[in-house]
């Protein structure tokens, strides 16, 4: 009787042992799919004006896992806002987008940047003047500058008038990100964006362009 126990006892012992073990693996092979798409993530980087009005168009698309408001395009390292508003970074204000290409296409994204800018501006975007408002697509593939450049001629055909855009390969520094109370201030401060945005008549100025 005391044996039976024991095997039964032992054998319980062995059950609960496989079944952790499956778990364990299990939950590994998930972490491992996650990580697995999370590396096969791409990042694009627009210059639309002022980067609040740009992140709310590409959170909104189908495949877009994040947006960063930034700086790219100068030569200081680490600028803050003060500086690149300045005028002596040489930075545009950027959004990077971070976007599954297995759910959206380099191309779509490119549309939205165009929809969402005036090409035909190159003095700033909207009532924000100066270059760190100027449009820009920076580039980190050969691919995208081909891409790009193609979508830019596109535009050009539709408009007949001279593109002010910009395409560009990103070069060092790079990316940086913007100070913390600008990353999604659409959403932080929407009757403040809202005002912004509105007295800027920038929605009226891209249905002219583009149409409703």
């Amino acid at each position: 009787m005391i044996k039976n126990v024991f095997a039964l006892v032992f054998v319980c012992f062995l059950g609960f042992g496989c079944s952790a073990e499956s778990f364990s693996s299990e939950a590994s092979n998930k972490a491992d799919k996650e990580t697995g798409a999370a590396a096969m993530n791409r990042t694009a980087i627009f210059a639309g004006g002022c980067f609040w009005c740009m992140e709310p168009p590409f959170d909104k698309l189908e495949g877009v896992v994040s947006t960063i408001s930034g700086y790219a395009g100068g030569h200081l390292i680490a600028p803050t806002y003060r500086d690149v508003t300045g005028g002596q970074s040489g930075h545009l204000e950027v959004v990077q987008v971070t976007y599954d290409p297995l759910r959206v296409s380099y191309e779509e994204l490119l549309d939205v940047f165009w929809q969402n800018v005036d090409p035909l501006d190159g003095g700033g975007q909207f009532c924000d003047r100066g270059e760190s408002y100027t449009t820009a697509v920076f580039t980190l593939s050969e691919r995208e500058q081909k891409l790009a450049e193609r979508s830019l001629e596109s535009v050009q055909e539709k408009f007949q008038q001279l593109v002010q855009t910009n395409i560009r390969p990103l070069t060092a520094p790079g990316f940086y990100a913007a100070e913390d109370y600008h990353q999604d201030y659409y959403q932080k401060n929407p009757i403040r964006y809202g005002y912004y945005r509105k007295s800027c008549r920038r929605d009226n100025r891209l249905e002219q362009l583009w149409g409703s």
